[in-house]
């Protein structure tokens, strides 16, 4: 098992954690990282896009001319895709692009991508935050002290009251935050750096160990 460094809210080192090899020190799998963000993406499209077919188009109730003798070709409806105003063939129509993948294949990519952080040194431990009042100065103090870069990406324990920092953070750009329940591969492998608390490690580690 791989020991890091936990540092405090002045980028102290204060301590060292042990983090479990079955959730932070695997090969990444490219395959699930690369499934499990294809997923998210396509859950995130709005699917809103519609036209209208030749039936939800208005008008179009009378036949244009009679049926022979014009020279012309029959016709049944001015709302046929030929005509100017006609519905449209083929057209986009509105849909869910959400799908689901298996729960290992989930749990892979998660394993997956923390490792490939752990690896690439993009992964720090903080003790816990303590901020007394909502204030961005305060955090962006913070981020100062931990040398942490724009895409820092703050996780913390379910139980852990991080209320404060999360509103004084939330007006400085690049950063997110996330609960050790509601982490997902699209935010641990966009972030530059994950910044964990010691409560969310072994709660992430109970969860995907």
């Amino acid at each position: 098992m791989a020991m890091i460094d936990v540092i405090n809210q002045s980028g102290q080192v204060v301590s060292s954690i042990e983090l479990n090899d079955a959730v932070f020190g695997i090969e990444p799998n490219q395959q699930a990282l690369y499934d499990a963000l294809k997923m998210q993406m396509a859950g995130r499209r709005q699917g809103t896009s519609a036209t209208k077919g030749r039936s939800e188009v208005s008008g179009g109730g009378r036949k244009p001319y009679r049926q022979k003798g014009t020279g012309r070709a029959r016709q049944g409806s001015t709302r046929a895709a030929q005509f100017v105003g006609g519905g449209t063939v083929f057209g986009a129509t509105q849909r869910d692009y959400s799908y689901r993948i298996n729960k290992k294949v989930r749990r892979l990519a998660l394993r997956s991508a923390l490792s490939e952080k752990v690896a690439e040194t993009s992964f720090s431990v903080l003790d816990k935050f303590e901020i007394a009042e909502p204030k961005t100065k305060t955090f962006a103090s913070i981020l100062a002290a931990i040398k942490a870069p724009k895409k820092t990406l703050f996780v913390v324990g379910e139980e852990e009251d991080a209320v404060n920092a999360i509103l004084s953070g939330r007006n400085i750009p690049g950063v997110g935050f996330a609960t050790s329940k509601s982490i997902n591969v699209y935010d641990l492998v966009n972030a530059n750096q994950i910044v964990m608390t010691v409560a969310a490690i072994k709660e992430v580690e109970e969860a995907l160990a």
